[in-house]
């Protein structure tokens, strides 16, 4: 059993950014990994048992059988339905940085905002700078706006603050774009000082930060984490999500901006698509108004960590000797480094004939991959599959 590594997308006639951008290697790997005899480290897809789906169900009942019935099902404001941006800035409030509704824009999902933030503050062919290795689908959004992302050194504690400003200056960087709280994928958190440091640099640059943060929330064990934008909130546009802590099918994510930006991104809103789902955005707030969020997490917490330690566990039991892996306080994901001499690319065919699944890592660099890494997600498998995955990846690791 193989799979084929992503090309750019061929026919004619397409244009020169879509002919650029490749197909995301995870989404074929989902198709693979659908099937009933593998088990799946590959995906970041929240577990669905952690689903609310009768809360859900009836946030939706309550909308569609009240007095908001129509205004659901009409057009809306391209900024976002108040009450929703309301509970919103109230929950981002809590991690360290003040925000009110008028300071959010609602969109659909996080994925968008990087294509508004692309639309709004950059013109083809300009310089994103990014973590090395870092999130694949930011990678796409860029090539599919004509943008160059250029790679910042990075090692256990996130960009290298020195080499950004270097980088930044020799570039003409406008952007950076960073996962500063368990990362994707490496699962890595950026400590405060860093933080700190990274934000003295940009200003020192003239970068725009772009914090994505759709993890923080998932905090497993260790202290909380103030954003990074708590240390540069005028230079920073902070992006987070509700699919990964209530469900990804509503599609709502939202961004905060400084303001010199919020209508800037509004505009490249209505262009993309006019507003958010209605009917979505009101069934969120209704769900919101009616269960804490907070609690909701710590529940979402309770079931993941588990699963953290089983894989962790197996994987220690089971990599071959000498390989590394990041020991990630929350999020979803475990970073693999293998010892020399390792391809990880040659070893998932193996793998998947042995019925698991993982991502190899090089689709998550934006300059020269190391061979031997990959990611694994601890999210949707129970821990005794967890433990089995890690004893079938092994097994593919020594051929």
């Amino acid at each position: 059993m193989a799979i084929s590594p992503p090309a750019p997308l061929v026919g004619a006639p397409l244009s020169d950014r879509l002919a650029a951008t490749q197909s995301s290697p995870v989404r074929e790997l989902l198709q693979i990994a659908m099937r009933p005899e593998i088990i799946s480290l590959a995906g970041g897809l929240p577990a669905p048992d952690t689903f609310d789906v009768p809360g859900l169900r009836a946030a939706f009942d309550e909308v569609l059988s009240g007095p908001d019935a129509i205004r659901a099902l009409q057009y809306s404001t391209t900024e976002g339905d108040p009450g929703l941006r309301d509970r919103l800035a109230a929950f981002m409030s809590k991690r360290g940085l003040p925000v009110a509704g008028d300071d959010l824009l609602i969109t659909t999902g996080s994925q968008q905002a990087l294509g508004l933030i692309a639309s709004a503050l950059l013109n083809q062919g300009d310089v994103v700078l990014v973590e090395d290795p870092t999130y694949l689908a930011a990678l796409q959004a860029f090539q599919l706006a004509d943008l160059r992302a250029v790679a910042v050194p990075s090692d256990e504690h996130g960009p290298d603050p020195e080499a950004l400003l270097e980088i930044a200056r020799r570039e003409g960087a406008k952007v950076a774009y960073l996962i500063p709280t368990f990362q994707n994928p490496t699962g890595r958190t950026m400590p405060a000082e860093r933080r700190a440091a990274i934000a003295e640099a940009a200003a020192q640059a003239g970068l725009w930060l772009v914090e994505d943060d759709p993890y923080s929330a998932l905090r497993l064990e260790g202290e909380h984490q103030d954003l990074l934008a708590a240390h540069a909130p005028e230079r920073t546009i902070v992006i987070q999500t509700l699919s990964k802590v209530l469900s990804p099918g509503l599609r709502i994510g939202y961004v905060r901006a400084p303001r010199a930006l919020r209508g800037p991104l509004a505009v490249a809103k209505q262009a993309a698509d006019l507003h958010t789902s209605t009917v979505n955005q009101l069934a969120a707030e209704r769900w919101l108004a009616t269960h804490d969020l907070s609690d909701h997490i710590a529940a979402l917490a309770a079931h993941y960590r588990p699963r953290r330690d089983a894989l962790l566990e197996g994987l220690r039991t089971h990599l071959p000797e000498g390989s590394k892996l990041t020991e990630p306080e929350g999020g979803l994901f475990i970073w693999v480094e293998l010892p020399d001499g390792h391809d990880a690319e040659a070893i998932l065919p193996r793998a998947l004939d042995r019925g698991v699944a993982f991502v190899p890592g090089k689709y998550f660099y934006a300059g020269e991959a190391p061979r031997g890494t990959l990611r694994v997600s601890f999210a949707t498998a129970t821990p005794d599959e967890l433990r089995e995955g890690a004893a079938r990846l092994g097994a593919a690791c020594r051929g």
